[in-house]
């Protein structure tokens, strides 16, 4: 289930934010600041510092951290995780910070802010070299600015549903300050463009050559997604393809 990325234009943000409100009640139930603020954060999303970007994560990544159960760093999976990464904390700039959430979801991402978390499912699933290669692909969305722009998208959708909300729509104004669409699950499964898993795959070779890792983690790992959840994608839902990738993984180990 490959989906790729489009990251929409700011005109196509202003757009979502006149529609929503142009769709709601009377005129005179507009909240006017409402729908200015929200144009204000889709300028915004546009123009998000790095720190900006760091401070969102942050506060994404405790999100996170609350809605999931983090296993103890006595635990089996909490050691083992301690053993794959030992020897990594200042990563490139980014210092970095280790949990493993217990569920059975194949999956881990990292946040601007140097979080990395990694899914008991995937511990399960792969080898400390493949789990190594799967955390610098992760670190690599990081680096090479990938999630920035999935925070951003984020924020600007987040916008969005504030102008639905000054609208004087009452359900749109019930969604806008839910818990659907949370920030934080927003930029954790946010999906990647072919382009960009490519670049991820070749930092993540990169990360393994520098750690004096096993090369053949990367395309080991990615032939066993393939072979556990097809080549058309995985439960990695914003990683497709991975027996593809691994084809041009091994290219750059040789």
């Amino acid at each position: 289930m490959p989906t790729l990325s489009v990251i929409p234009s700011m005109k196509q943000l202003a757009l979502v934010a006149a529609l929503a409100a142009c769709l709601a009640a009377p005129a005179q139930a507009f909240n006017l600041n409402t729908v200015l603020s929200a144009g204000t954060d889709l300028v915004k999303s546009a123009t998000l510092s790095d720190g900006e970007v760091k401070a969102m994560a942050a506060e994404a990544s405790k999100s996170m951290d609350k809605q999931n159960k983090v296993a103890a760093a006595g635990s089996a999976y909490g050691k083992r995780l301690a053993k794959i990464v030992k020897g990594l904390g200042n990563e490139d700039g980014l210092q970095l910070n280790f949990k493993v959430y217990q569920s059975k979801e194949v999956n881990a991402f990292a946040m601007a802010d140097g979080t990395v978390r990694v899914y008991s499912g995937l511990l399960d699933k792969m080898t400390d070299d493949e789990v190594r290669y799967v955390i610098g692909h992760e670190i690599g969305h990081v680096k090479l600015g990938h999630t920035k722009k999935a925070i951003q998208v984020a924020y600007a959708a987040s916008a969005a549903r504030k102008a639905a909300a000054g609208s004087g729509n009452n359900i749109a104004a019930s969604l806008s300050e839910s818990e659907l669409g949370d920030f934080a699950e927003q930029i954790v499964h946010a999906q990647f463009s072919q382009s960009q898993e490519s670049d991820a795959d070749a930092y993540s070779v990169d990360f393994l050559k520098r750690h004096n890792y096993n090369l053949q983690g990367a395309p080991a790992a990615l032939r066993k997604l393939a072979a556990l959840f097809g080549n058309e994608g995985s439960v990695l839902a914003s990683h497709p393809a991975p027996g593809d990738r691994a084809d041009k993984v091994e290219k750059l180990i040789k």
